[in-house]
């Protein structure tokens, strides 16, 4: 898995830069000690020649949750940060690679480890003190966000499929992702988990949104951001079911200084990273750094959002702002009962026009549970007049017994659909209902006695005014 991604960051990188990029000027494995005694292993690159009078501008770069700073080199090496103009410094986070400790995902201690980290390359006295940036993916990003709001002094910072609120990314509505977070769980081998993390898993897959909601707000960055004026660039996925488009736009709303938007092909599964538009992606990010650290290339724009299309062949939309959008419904009539392991299944009449999603589809229902039956889970596909089936979004929420009614707020994202698809909806206990595959929300326990009854469900698809995907 390692192997190939990397294989595809330099393929994608090749495109950047039209040949095989400088190799960096100078590399070491260097150890940074926290103040308890643990070891953080890191990597230190520095370009060739004497550094400027006040140091080289630096950046930091942070791996994604399971991984290790391998990644982040390739992407130095392949991207050409360390042959330049900048000293560039990678870690492994704490629990993860070779550096000591336990991973308690993000929490208080893993930011004061960021902080030490920033504060040892900006000690060097051949790096600017005042002009250290830091990009991060995923895990790297959120821990970025979260050391901004706590007041590490980052110059410009870019966070990249990320979180800003940890209880709406794995835990929306009160109903786990189950599927995601065992899998994030699973990539944490046992003896480098963080007790606090074993025990917030077991109250998530319980339904304790009391006991997770305090341990994600410690682990947020999005209450907080409202007071930061450091320049900030988000690129979050069209299509990421862990981290949806809004863990990007809310905190973009929140943000006062510089700011930018990147709404792309990039994410976590079903998307990836890289991306087709993982080159444009990154020159934007170059320039970003290059303007906040170097002073270069600086175009004047202060807040800026840019939006892939589905089709990129090097061409994104650039606003002001997000796109707007305007509220589409379709009925799915019907009343259905079924058991534990039982489903409705719903199909929509052809579209009659060609609809790109953009935000937060929520579907309206009423439900009378019995038996024990804890949770409703909704999953949207569509299927497209060339036979393509796409997984469009999926949610859930917990149910209580009796009869009540429901609003379903699926994965906040982009997708387009043609003119002719047509839209499926299945309602049940599990996404994997919809298919096995689908890993989204797991087919928890509940008592064999359990049953559910399903009224007519109301589909509200946020829609662009005009599309971007042609």
């Amino acid at each position: 898995m390692v192997r190939t991604w990397l294989a595809a960051l330099a393929a994608v990188v090749l495109l950047v830069a039209g040949e095989a990029p400088a190799a960096p000027h100078a590399k070491q494995d260097v150890t940074i000690a926290m103040d308890d005694g643990v070891s953080i292993a890191a990597t230190l690159y520095l370009p060739d020649g004497a550094p400027p009078t006040d140091g080289w501008p630096a950046l930091v770069f942070m791996h994604g949750f399971g991984g290790d700073r391998s990644s982040m080199n390739a992407l130095v090496e392949a991207a050409g940060f360390a042959a330049g103009q900048y000293a560039v410094l990678t870690f492994d986070a704490r629990g993860h690679g070779a550096s000591g400790g336990l991973v308690s995902v993000a929490g208080p201690r893993e930011i004061a480890d960021v902080r030490a980290v920033r504060d040892w390359l900006a000690a060097r006295p051949d790096v600017s003190d005042t002009k250290i940036g830091a990009w991060g993916i995923s895990y790297g990003g959120g821990m970025i966000l979260n050391s901004l709001a706590a007041g590490v002094p980052w110059a410009a910072v870019v966070g990249v499929e990320t979180w800003s609120d940890l209880y709406s990314g794995l835990m929306p509505q009160g109903l786990v992702k189950s599927g995601l977070v065992a899998a994030l769980a699973s990539s944490i081998p046992e003896h480098r988990r963080d007790p606090s993390m074993v025990a917030v898993q077991a109250a998530a897959l319980a339904g304790n949104a009391a006991a997770v909601q305090p341990w994600a707000a410690e682990r947020s960055s999005l209450s907080k951001l409202g007071s930061v004026t450091t320049p900030v660039f988000i690129a979050q996925g069209r299509r990421d079911f862990l981290f949806g488009i809004d863990q990007g736009s809310r905190a973009f709303a929140r943000l006062q200084g510089p700011k930018a938007l990147y709404v792309g092909l990039h994410g976590h599964a079903p998307s990836t990273f890289p991306a087709a538009d993982t080159p444009y992606l990154l020159t934007r990010v170059v320039a970003w750094f290059d303007c906040h650290l170097r002073g270069a290339g600086c175009d004047g724009a202060q807040r800026t959002v840019y939006v892939a299309p589905e089709t990129f062949t090097g061409q994104v939309v650039r606003r002001g702002s997000l796109p707007p959008v305007s509220p589409a419904f379709v009925s799915f009539p019907g009343v259905t009962t079924f058991a534990r392991v039982g489903k409705t299944v719903r199909t929509s009449a052809p579209l009659r026009r060609a609809i790109e999603i953009f935000g937060t589809p929520t579907v309206r229902t009423s439900v009378a549970a019995s038996g024990g039956w804890s949770r409703l889970v909704a999953v949207l596909t569509a299927r497209t007049p060339q036979g393509r089936e796409i997984v469009v979004s999926a949610g859930g929420v917990p149910t209580r017994p009796g009869a009540q009614k429901v609003t379903i707020q699926l994965v906040n994202q982009a997708t387009f659909l043609p003119r002719g698809s047509r839209l499926t909806l299945t309602l049940a206990s599990s996404s994997t209902a919809q298919s096995p595959s689908n890993l989204l929300y797991l087919d928890l326990p509940m008592p064999q006695s359990a049953r559910a009854r399903v009224g007519t469900a109301v589909l509200k698809l946020p829609a662009l005014r005009t599309p971007i995907t042609r």
